[in-house]
């Protein structure tokens, strides 16, 4: 834990014999203020359960409860065989239209994608209807696991249409920017958000257990002529993320 000696540290989590309080609450209670003053760094790894039941004179039993509940949460993150870091967590404005690649660059971190699928095929009706197309009209979809300096954001699922796009090899991470390249410019989204549980498939590819909390994020986007670009739904790991919108009074 950065900026704390051992000793500090140990002192830091030592919790009150007096207190009526369970020791596991006491614990989750000092961790978390640790977290929140900044002694432990977003995506910094925490000590591990031995080391943190010696520090604190307290069983590993106690331990784990407190991190689970950290974990519950959304301060604390499991990563099979790698351990327990500290969650990111991103602030994402509602009103900017930006892609995940941009996202990325402008908060300094390093986009990236799993490619699951990149391939040509015929719209779906659901596809369809989203992009104004008729059904069996040629789209290239685009499926893919985003990553933020190599660690899982979220589950990417694209569709657009092939007059657009006309091959997937021209998308190599961004699909804005490959957009861009043919003179296409998505000047306006219509985006829908629902709170929903990771399914197996999605918990494998995000590293999260089946059943934690996603976001689903479902756009569709515009160009400036009104003719609809692109049909993406998105599964978002939902203790990463914070979605802010700006209220106005009608008239304001």
């Amino acid at each position: 834990m950065s900026g704390l000696t051992r000793d500090a540290l140990a002192l830091a989590l030592l919790p009150d014999p007096r207190s009526a309080t369970p020791l596991y609450l006491q614990l989750a209670q000092r961790l978390r203020l640790m977290i929140g003053g900044g002694h432990v760094q977003p995506g910094e790894a925490m000590p591990a359960e031995r080391e943190l039941a010696d520090l604190a004179g307290v069983s590993r039993v106690t331990v784990r409860r407190a991190i689970d509940g950290l974990v519950r949460e959304g301060l604390l993150q499991p990563r099979p065989g790698a351990g327990t870091f500290v969650a990111r967590r991103f602030e994402q404005p509602l009103s900017v239209l930006l892609g995940f690649t941009e996202d990325m660059l402008a908060r300094g971190l390093r986009p990236g994608s799993v490619w699951l699928n990149k391939a040509g095929g015929l719209a779906t009706p659901r596809e369809a209807l989203a992009l104004a197309l008729s059904p069996g009209d040629p789209v290239m979809r685009f499926e893919r696991v985003r990553t933020a300096d190599g660690e899982p954001i979220a589950v990417e699922r694209a569709t657009l249409s092939a007059v657009h796009l006309p091959s997937p090899e021209l998308v190599e991470e961004s699909l804005y920017a490959a957009l861009r390249a043919r003179g296409l410019t998505a000047v306006r989204a219509l985006q829908r958000l629902q709170a929903d549980l990771a399914d197996a498939g999605e918990a494998a590819l995000l590293g999260v257990a089946q059943g934690a909390a996603v976001l689903r994020i479902e756009r569709r986007s515009f160009l400036e002529d009104g003719s609809a670009v692109e049909f993406t739904r998105s599964s978002y790991r939902a203790e990463l993320y914070d979605f802010v919108a700006e209220l106005r009074v009608p008239g304001g």
